[in-house]
């Protein structure tokens, strides 16, 4: 059967964040030894664990885990949309998370000084909002694509940051019949449900839909578990060790017509 929509992931796919939260990172962590004896990556590599700590002790933790927000989106986000209770409390969180993950990384470097760590984490979400970085072939490939398929934005997270990210690349959203954000649904991917709700929107039938993501553990696992072929984009050649083989491995944007051909 011919193939008539994409669905698509949103971060490391389409957006490199990887690189954006990075670079949020490195230019927070310069600030910081201006003001402090740090090393700049020492101090990013003990923020990022302490954040980890202590977004995994919160009560929240399963929700987010299961929504698919990680602990370095909850650095910047909000959290002011969403109708689950959860998003309240996550709203309630996330200044407190914010400062103490700074905080306490200034700390495991000998810094005690809670105003510093206030700063900081005032700087990052500001750092991180700047930097709406795409990759190069993006809009290169959607606009082809667009001429032939029905293309959806299959996302995991909270509504407002997933929106707040489309919002700093506005030339994307245009291209997307439909944009499904697992906060708003309820569940994410790997969820069956989340796909079969996809595919209910663009009124197909699995077997005439390709999804196309960088995460084995969502993305591909998801898209398998309800029966659809799938794309890995694997930029970084790592090794597969999933649960769920991709129908197709994928180094760049640019091998999906390749793929779609032999269809």
């Amino acid at each position: 059967m011919t193939v008539k929509a994409i669905l698509f992931d949103l971060d490391d796919t389409l957006l490199w964040d990887d690189r954006s939260v990075k670079e949020a990172f490195e230019a927070t962590c310069q600030e910081a030894a201006m003001h402090a004896d740090v090393k700049p990556e020492e101090l990013e590599a003990a923020v990022r664990q302490e954040a980890r700590k202590l977004y995994e002790s919160f009560d929240t933790f399963a929700f987010t885990k299961h929504i698919g927000i990680n602990p370095f989106e909850g650095l910047w986000a909000p959290f002011r949309e969403g109708k689950q209770e959860e998003f309240r409390k996550l709203e309630a969180l996330a200044p407190g998370y914010r400062k103490e993950a700074w905080t306490r990384g200034l700390a495991a470097l000998g810094v005690n000084d809670p105003e510093l760590g206030a700063r900081l984490a005032e700087q990052f979400p500001a750092e991180r909002r700047s930097r709406p970085i795409v990759y190069e072939e993006t809009f290169e490939v959607l606009e082809e694509l667009k001429k032939s398929y029905k293309l959806l934005l299959l996302t995991n997270g909270s509504p407002d940051l997933q929106r707040e990210k489309l919002a700093g690349v506005p030339e994307l959203e245009p291209y997307f019949d439909h944009i499904v954000i697992s906060g708003d649904f309820g569940d994410g991917k790997p969820a069956v449900t989340i796909f079969n709700h996809a595919l209910g929107l663009l009124g197909l039938e699995v077997h005439e839909c390709v999804m196309v993501g960088d995460k084995l553990t969502t993305d591909i696992l998801g898209s398998s578990r309800c029966g659809m072929k799938n794309m890995w984009i694997n930029r970084h050649q790592m090794v597969f060790d999933g649960e769920a083989k991709p129908t197709y491995e994928i180094t760049s944007l640019r091998d999906i017509q390749k793929f779609l051909q032999e269809q």
